[in-house]
């Protein structure tokens, strides 16, 4: 039988933890559900371990610093993560997990903004945010996922166990799903039914801070997995302001035969030498990025290949 193991990251959500527990133990009876608890405060280890989780610990706080501790520790054929906080329904658990099992996804995506999101949140501008970023991602690597930000999701070991978590918090969705996209993994993307916290529990995530870092994540990503694109951007826009400068210049000295403004026209001439640079870059680095994919496929055969002859000595 395939392991399946149910992983719950918790910072301080005594109020829906023990629901949580008991509505996935219903849905997934064959499972492993972990609680990795984040520093709380309010007893939400002792209440999941009295509902039958397994209980650990990360003490560097953040989400991301929850995930990549879990992602280590952990084997199983099957990975489902949720929140700890009561917002996805356990109903939509055997759909999420039966795409990696079958062999047909890496990575299962509960999408919630396609069915009650907008009416659940009552955060406008969490609503606002989801919209920027999935616009962004999927602009910037031409892809139609419809929730990069969903906590919901499902993985096959091969991703887990080969996904380097750079992010510390909230922003490590995004950086799975750019991943996920950047190195060909198979996606899915599952309609879910959200519904907005219960009255008196507190979301943890703060939209200004929060949203800033995931745009700060985007941005370092795209430059990492996108650099020619990135750095041809910048070298464009450098390009432009080059041009600018020296354009008025230039008629003024077919028009007189005198160059009166020398700082500027040295000034231009940096920036176009700038430009250049950056171009040169984008090219050097993609040739980098490209070989890294190479070499991070030639790792998955070999992945592959000893899971494969694990199994058979078993």
């Amino acid at each position: 039988m395939d392991k399946i193991a149910v992983l719950i990251p918790c910072y301080n959500e005594s109020q829906t933890i023990g629901k949580v527990v008991e509505d996935f133990r219903k849905a997934l009876p064959q499972a492993e559900i972990y609680v990795y608890d984040n520093n709380s405060s309010d007893g939400t280890d002792q209440i999941a371990r009295e509902k039958g989780a397994i209980v650990r610990y990360e003490y560097q706080q953040g989400k991301g610093n929850v995930i990549r501790s879990m992602f280590r520790d952990i084997d199983a054929d099957c990975y489902l993560m949720i929140d700890g906080d009561d917002t996805y329904p356990a109903e939509h658990a055997q759909d999420m997990v039966r795409p990696v099992l079958e062999g047909r996804a890496d990575m299962v995506i509960g999408d919630r903004l396609s069915s009650t999101y907008f009416q659940e949140n009552k955060r406008p501008f969490h609503n606002v945010g989801n919209k920027l970023v999935r616009g962004l991602i999927n602009s910037l690597f031409q892809s139609k996922v419809k929730d990069i930000m969903t906590g919901y999701r499902a993985f096959s070991r091969a991703f887990v166990k080969n996904f380097p978590v750079l992010s510390k918090g909230f922003e490590i969705e995004t950086e799975m799903t750019i991943f996920a996209l950047d190195r060909n993994f198979k996606l899915v993307e599952i309609p879910i039914q959200y519904r907005d916290r219960p009255e008196g529990s507190v979301s943890k995530l703060n939209t200004t801070k929060d949203g800033l870092r995931v745009l700060k994540t985007i941005g370092t990503l795209f430059r990492d997995y996108r650099p020619y694109t990135f750095f041809s951007i910048a070298s464009i826009a450098i390009l432009i302001v080059s041009l600018i400068l020296f354009i008025p210049v230039f008629n003024e000295y077919f028009k007189t035969g005198l160059v009166p403004r020398f700082p500027t026209l040295i000034f231009a001439g940096v920036l176009l030498v700038v430009a250049v640079l950056f171009w040169v870059c984008g090219i050097i680095l993609s040739v980098i990025a490209k070989k890294h994919r190479q070499l991070f496929e030639l790792f998955l055969i070999h992945f592959h290949k000893g899971r494969h002859d694990e199994e058979n000595l078993h």
